[in-house]
């Protein structure tokens, strides 16, 4: 069988060529230890610098704000237990739609070290309350961390708003912004965020690369303790490689944004409505929200979202999260939307991408309809 059409950008990108090309000379010539003083090591250190510049670019922030990492939950373990481990303060903020990477973290903190924790529910669109933030947020908060684009519905959260409240108590705003970064502006300065975590895999880099931003002021352990790697925040002799490779990747997010986000966003559009033409119970998860211009997560009511996807093996996509899915249980996702468990059970996420086409909606469009008789 021909490969499927991937309409699960969510789940991972594949690596662009510009990446590819970007990283090669780094893995071929200029593979020195970019700590050391000479010559090999200089060559490496320059492509660290440059990738560094690029990512700070791509988030509006300042080159030593960046701290490269092993990817976006190491990002997001880095921020959490160091902001908890470092304040006086034990009240960690979170919402109920969060990844793993985040509501397993928290969990660990409340195990290891008493945090108190306070999930903010949200409303049936999957975006956080601002006045139920505002109750829970107090001077006993140390850290405010929301997603800004779920992962699953797509939803963006008002995390500008959110990191107001925060500071108004005196405390810090963190944001994983892993499904986000590339998709939409992610500028920290608008943001108001101290902290935001991104993944490379997500916008077109390789798999384990990814980066924390540290607003200037903000200080914070490091999570690996070793040798005074990346300004001493970063222990472990840098993936050159790879940095290069993410530093590509901001770079051609950075030029690629407003005319990339427009194209799929309508592609995205068209699919939905051609869907709805053939499934004429389909809800479209999310619709009302401010969303990722990617994502079509849909409810086939009355049906198996596994099943649908099981029927048509020419289209690659997920009944939910990658990181959940050999897993037969609806999303939670859903159920903390308020959905029933029929429209939970008839879930599945279609995300787009890069190189979706006009021609692989249309076919895939096909194939549904195909299928569905």
């Amino acid at each position: 069988m021909p490969n499927p059409i991937y309409l699960d950008y969510n789940a991972t990108t594949p690596i662009a060529p510009e990446v590819v090309d970007a990283m090669l000379p780094y893995l071929r010539e200029y593979w020195g230890n970019p700590s050391s003083s000479h010559t090999y090591g200089r060559q490496a250190r320059e492509g660290v610098v440059r990738a560094r510049e690029q990512v700070a670019n791509l988030l509006g922030a300042a080159a030593d704000e960046i701290v490269f990492t092993g990817g976006g939950t190491e990002s997001n373990n880095q921020a959490l237990r160091g902001v908890l481990r470092s304040n006086s303060r034990r009240k960690l903020v979170i919402s109920s739609v969060e990844h793993p990477a985040i509501a397993n973290v928290a969990d660990f903190l409340t195990r290891e070290y008493g945090v108190e924790v306070v999930i903010l529910p949200v409303d049936r669109h999957g975006v956080v309350d601002l006045a139920v933030a505002e109750a829970a947020i107090d001077d006993r908060t140390a850290l405010v961390s929301v997603m800004h684009a779920n992962n699953e519905i797509g939803s963006l959260q008002p995390i500008a708003e959110l990191a107001d409240i925060a500071h108004a108590h005196g405390a810090l705003m963190h944001t994983d912004a892993a499904q986000s970064v590339g998709k939409v502006p992610v500028r920290v300065d608008e943001l108001h965020v101290d902290l935001l975590s991104l993944a490379g895999h997500k916008f077109y880099a390789p798999k384990g690369v990814g980066a924390l931003y540290i607003s200037n002021g903000v200080s914070l352990p490091p999570l690996l303790i070793g040798a005074g790697h990346e300004g001493g925040r970063r222990a472990g002799t840098e993936n050159v490689p790879y940095m290069v490779g993410m530093g590509e990747a901001a770079r051609l997010a950075t030029e690629r944004l407003s005319t990339e986000g427009a194209r799929i966003a309508a592609l995205r559009d068209s699919f939905e409505e051609g869907l709805k033409h053939i499934f004429p119970r389909l809800v479209v998860n999310g619709a009302a929200a401010m969303r990722l211009p990617n994502t079509a997560h849909v409810s086939f009511v009355g049906k198996s979202g596994a099943d649908v996807l099981a029927s048509i093996p020419e289209i690659a996509a997920s009944t939910g999260a990658a990181c959940k899915a050999d897993s037969d249980e609806p999303s939670g996702i859903l159920a903390a939307m308020g959905a029933d468990l029929e429209r939970a059970r008839g879930a599945v996420r279609f995300s787009l991408g890069r190189y979706t086409t006009t021609a692989d909606v249309e076919k895939a469009l096909a194939l549904i309809s195909a299928h569905s008789r």
